[in-house]
């Protein structure tokens, strides 16, 4: 990377927190850089902007808001006698920086699908390596806290656990561009109330009510927002066109695209393709090209492709019901013959396009991952679900799983009111 671009320091104006200041030429050469000058360029919600129509924000925006949550962070610990060197200082905001960099078009709607079965921390990992080639130094040290194998846990502990500050960022983010109260929290108690044991995170007792009111939030936001089931409608429709333009050109049928799409779309096997050919397409692609792809497909000679393309561009989405169990197989079945009479060109193996089932789950706080420890006066360190008297012991740290079944407005299933 240029030394050039290490010669800056900026004041951005966020709507969410005011004023964010990257005071570190490090940090602002690398938000310069085009891997990461390409998150402005993918929605940080997907398609969410369908149902919340001020959800339009972007990966760009949340890495900064959660670069800006860290450094105060890092500040409050700073004042409470915690060491912390400068470099890894400097490393650990690289580390949130680009803990989305790997994200693709739409965000978490496509995860897996566009390199395909490869999640975006593995891609947020090699890109971190490539930038590492480019620019020594703080990188490196910034990739050991993201991998997790720097000695001291609390640095990776803020920038990826169940207290981290991506999460506190997208909850308040999401909350103000959607309009929904509900994931509004206490960040800035929580963040005062943070601080370090045996090079662990840990948050102070008397913080607990705002630490439950964090959790509560995000299992809240899930359900009413990032799983609300016509987001998940569209984004499922949104995989579906992907799944078919992928099958066809795999086919040898022509789909056109940017030069970047066009290769994932045939790009079978990532892990039989070096790193060096596909990331610097990778980092090419954003919504875009996607969006571009099916305005495109509207007009494809394959009715597959061209109906679901038009049906996601022009918002008419398939319906969905979410149940606490299975549904039966003779509402599905019913549901594909009432599809086949409607839409002819349909056959036996492309009906998965138009009637399909899956799961939705969503975890507020799992006792068996990175734990919230709370530390008391006494210096008492416990898992939050083993305060007494929490909520998180008795009802959020349950698991919520849904069934749901997908299927054009136009049929007529009925269906069994779920128990």
């Amino acid at each position: 990377m240029s030394q050039s671009l290490f010669q800056k320091q900026k004041i951005i104006n966020d709507p969410v927190y005011g004023f964010i200041r990257i005071d570190d030429p490090v940090v602002f050469g690398v938000i310069e850089h085009p891997c990461y000058q390409r998150l402005r360029r993918i929605q940080q919600m997907a398609l969410a902007h369908l149902v919340f129509p001020g959800a339009v924000h972007t990966r760009f925006q949340h890495s900064l808001g959660a670069y800006h949550l860290l450094s105060l962070a890092l500040q409050e610990l700073k004042n409470k006698g915690i060491s912390i060197s400068a470099e890894e200082e400097t490393a650990v905001k690289l580390a949130i920086l680009l803990h989305d960099a790997g994200h693709g078009p739409f965000s978490h709607a496509l995860e897996g699908q566009i390199v395909a079965g490869m999640p975006h921390e593995q891609i947020s990992r090699l890109l971190m390596k490539q930038l590492i080639m480019d620019a020594h130094g703080p990188l490196e040290l910034a990739l050991s806290i993201f991998d997790h194998t720097y000695p001291r846990p609390f640095l990776y502990q803020l920038v990826s656990s169940q207290l981290d500050v991506d999460r506190m960022d997208y909850l308040m983010r999401d909350s103000f561009y959607t309009g929904v109260a509900e994931g509004i929290i206490g960040y800035d108690r929580i963040l005062k109330m943070l601080t370090v044991a045996n090079d662990e995170l840990m948050v102070e007792e008397k913080a607990i009510y705002s630490v439950e009111k964090f959790i509560i939030a995000r299992r809240l936001m899930y359900w009413q927002v990032y799983l609300h089931k016509t987001v998940l409608s569209a984004e499922t429709m949104l995989q579906k066109i992907i799944q078919r333009a992928r099958e066809l050109a795999l086919q040898g049928i022509s789909v056109p695209a940017s030069p970047a799409l066009q290769f994932f779309l045939t790009l079978q096997n990532p892990a039989d393709c070096p790193p060096s050919e596909w990331l610097p397409l990778f980092c090419q692609l954003d919504d875009v090209d996607v969006l571009m792809a099916i305005k495109t497909w509207c007009a494809h000679p394959d009715p597959v492709l061209s109906w679901l393309s038009q049906a996601l561009l022009n918002r008419q989405l398939f319906r969905l019901k979410l149940s606490s169990l299975p549904f039966d197989q003779s509402i599905i079945s019913g549901l594909q013959q009432e599809c086949l009479r409607q839409f002819p060109f349909l056959q036996a193996h492309t009906l998965h396009y138009f009637v399909y089932t899956g799961t939705a789950s969503s975890y507020a706080y799992n006792p068996a991952d990175e734990n919230i420890r709370i530390i008391s006066g006494q210096h008492r360190i416990r898992d939050i679900s083993e305060v007494e008297n929490s909520l998180i012991n008795h009802t959020v740290s349950i698991p919520i799983k849904k069934f749901y079944i997908c299927y054009p407005k136009s049929l007529t299933g009925q269906f069994y009111e779920p128990l």
